[in-house]
């Protein structure tokens, strides 16, 4: 049985930019050792299968990497919202609901004079484990005085945990490289699998924030645009005040390594007990096929 699917650039300002993603649209009867192996066979940071209608509005989706099932990732949800907007969903609505392993998820598509985003609401942050400034040092080949340790290293998760670094420049975001050992013995206990780095020296006077993001133990060696990280990212940034006041909207470049440039819009707010976060991009369509 042949299924459709389509491939989009999400972050992107145009083609060939940003973090690709396929989306299965007529995942329905694959299992998930099937959604797996196609996953593989597409070797993007992620794919995603629409399993089914919507129920109750919400489009059953779910995510792999190429090595496992994740229960929410950033661009996939925006990627695959837009794929759903386009191509199944009637009229084109503005907000489209999906229903993921973590819940819920809406996204809305907002017009703005420097071209239309998508933004998605992601689940209420949790804070949790503080790690030691030296051992996120030893893990991204880096001397510990290129932390910034005014800020913690924490881990955060709107859906899925990850690991927030703050560094000093970019010189040091740069001169990052892996120590697979030395990352492997730190998530190996834990749940937070994604290392994201962050510093206030974008190369853009209009951007606010360079970033990448690292995941070896998803099959992800590193990620050209991550929303998943970066909604944790902006929940910290607000946490922690580390623009001077708990509201924050900010501009993050990542991919730029990759030759991936991206572009990441974050908003974070208190909101009653909580912080309400929010990140949005751009999301440009490059193809469809049809799986044989």
């Amino acid at each position: 049985m042949s299924r459709q699917f389509s491939i989009v650039d999400v972050f992107a300002q145009e083609r060939y930019t940003g973090n690709q993603l396929a989306v299965v649209t007529d995942a329905a009867g694959l299992d998930a050792e099937e959604m797996q192996a196609i996953a593989a066979e597409m070797d993007y940071s992620e794919t995603t299968f629409v399993t089914g209608e919507p129920t109750d509005g919400a489009w059953p989706v779910r995510i792999f990497t190429p090595t496992d099932e994740v229960p929410f990732a950033g661009h996939p949800t925006l990627g695959t919202a837009a794929v759903i907007r386009d191509s199944l969903a009637d009229g084109a609505p503005e907000n489209v609901v999906l229903d993921l392993a973590v819940g819920e998820v809406p996204v809305e598509r907002r017009q703005a004079e420097d071209g239309d985003r998508f933004w998605m609401r992601q689940q209420p942050p949790e804070f949790g484990e503080r790690l030691g400034h030296a051992d996120l040092a030893a893990v991204l080949g880096l001397e510990e005085t290129q932390l910034d340790t005014d800020y913690p290293v924490q881990i955060v998760s709107t859906g899925l945990a990850t690991i927030i670094v703050p560094l000093r420049d970019r010189a040091a975001l740069t001169g990052i490289e892996l120590d697979l050992d030395a990352y492997h013995d730190l998530v190996g206990g834990r749940e937070a699998k994604l290392v994201h780095a962050f510093c206030p020296d974008p190369r853009a006077d209009e951007n606010d924030i360079a970033a990448r993001m690292f995941a070896p133990a998803l099959g992800v060696r590193e990620d050209p645009a991550t929303g998943s990280a970066n909604g944790c990212l902006a929940a910290y940034l607000s946490e922690h005040e580390y623009f001077g006041a708990p509201a924050v909207e900010a501009r993050v470049e990542q991919g730029y390594e990759l030759g991936r440039p991206s572009l990441l819009s974050l908003r974070a707010s208190p909101e009653d007990d909580t912080i309400a976060v929010e990140v949005g991009g751009e999301v440009v369509p490059v193809a469809r096929g049809e799986l044989l």
